[in-house]
Order: C-alpha cells, then structure tokens, then sequence
C-alpha cells in the first residue's frame, strides 16, 4: 500500500503519520500506533474492549510463529472485508483502533 492509499483508508480519524517498522509500515494518528501494513495487509491494533467487534465481523487476528513453533498472537486484526467498499464503516473500524490505541498502556 502507498502512502495516498493508507491516508484515504483513515481519512475518517484525521491525519496519520506512515513510519517503516519490521518490513512493513506503521500508521500513528496523534502519536499512538493504530494499525500496521505488514506484506500488503492492513492491520489495525485492537484490545479486550474491541476485539469481540473485530472477531464477530469475521476478522483475524495476527499472529507469528514464536520460539519452539507456538504461535504468538498480536493485538492487531485484518479489516473487515464489508469495510473496504464502505467509507462510513472503514471510519468506524479505524476509530475502534484509535481508541485501543488510546487505552494501551503508555511505554
């Protein structure tokens, strides 16, 4: 994904800073990570608070093969599928990875 492709797909959260990280991209809207492209797929960060949101729309969780092949699951999820062709509700999934953003704890 190019720059102007992420900046319309958050339009409705405001501007975001792209920074490079692991081989892929990070997306900062008011300093906060908020999602991550990692190999062409858009991941946005959730939390115990929306990830049921994520999970009942048919998104996946990503996750890498730790040490010792266990699976190591990370707090982003894929973008629901119906979010693509509706800006209304990309606006809604990207806000709910803002506000996970929000109530991370601050490293």
């Amino acid at each position: 994904m190019d720059r102007i492709d992420i900046e319309e797909m958050f339009a409705g959260l405001g501007p975001v800073d792209i920074r490079r990280m692991f081989g892929g991209k990070g997306v900062y809207h008011r300093g906060l990570i908020v999602a991550i492209e990692l190999r062409g797929d858009m991941l946005l960060k959730a939390d115990e608070v929306s990830a049921p949101a994520f999970e009942a729309a048919g998104a996946r969780r990503w996750a890498y093969e730790g040490r010792k092949g266990k699976a190591v699951q990370m707090p982003y999820w894929s973008i629901p599928e119906d979010a693509f062709d509706d800006p209304d509700q990309m606006a809604g999934w990207v806000r709910l990875a803002y506000e996970a953003a929000l109530r991370a704890p601050a490293k």
